[in-house]
């Protein structure tokens, strides 16, 4: 299997984990990767026989240039949102996967402007990391759909691995298809807990002495894994959809 074949696998196995999690709607989020060494990105295309995010096929994953511009033949067309990646290529050298996708959980604090507390440490680490590093809000609900809108949006992102949008969705990046997945997986776990723990009660954060005491112990203090395509995690995500 070649680079890019392999690639685009990774690609399609990313867009059927969160679907089959219920972290977007049919058929609407995506997926992408940079084509190594090239100024090409690899991305889940939109047509009439795409199959969906949930059953997406590596045939569905399509080449387009740093312009949003499809390149070659496929009967597959970019997604109208590709500006989300184009501009986190573009702006972001060490970005190696872009990830657009819509959780209602989390989609719901966007809406009505409730910050995600840091409800835990213990119990996943990781997130509790993403929340460290910061978790910007890009402030408009609005379809990121064309140069300008890619590069306002790139701007309020910036280094960041995850991005609320209002009333809209997320987007994550990584260094590898597997690692912005996790982080798509871990903002929404976060998400999860502050909406459950709303519905008992009132939320208390963690102490500050506790979160401070992560950015040195317990994993996930770095962010996954530089490999994360064999972080045990993911391999039960491989497994829930059957690779």
């Amino acid at each position: 299997m070649s680079e890019i074949d392999d690639l685009k696998e990774r690609v399609a196995l990313g867009c059927r984990v969160l679907a089959k999690l219920s972290l977007t709607r049919e058929p609407a989020g995506h997926v992408s990767a940079r084509i190594p060494g090239t100024d090409h990105i690899l991305i889940r295309g939109r047509g009439q026989t795409e199959s969906g995010v949930r059953y997406t096929k590596p045939e569905d994953v399509i080449v387009v240039d740093l312009d949003g511009k499809k390149v070659g033949d496929s009967e597959h067309n970019p997604p109208r949102e590709v500006f989300i990646h184009t501009w986190m290529f573009k702006t972001q050298p060490q970005v190696q996967a872009v990830i657009h996708i819509h959780p209602p959980t989390v989609v719901l604090f966007t809406i009505v402007g409730k910050p995600l507390l840091p409800l835990y440490g213990a119990y996943d680490p990781s997130s509790l990391a993403l929340h460290r590093r910061g978790i910007p809000l890009f402030d408009r609900s609005i379809l990121i759909n064309d140069d300008a809108l890619g590069k306002e949006f790139a701007e309020t992102m910036g280094d960041k691995e995850v991005c609320l949008m209002r009333g809209h969705g997320i987007t994550t990046t990584g260094t590898s298809v597997e690692a912005a997945c996790l982080n798509a997986i871990r903002l929404n776990e976060l998400a999860e807990m502050n909406y459950r723990a709303a519905l008992l009660g009132t939320p208390r954060p963690i102490s500050d002495e506790d979160y401070e005491a992560f950015k040195t112990q317990g994993a996930g203090s770095q962010g996954p894994p530089r490999d994360a395509s064999r972080d045990a995690t993911w391999l039960t995500y491989k497994e829930m959809v059957g690779e």
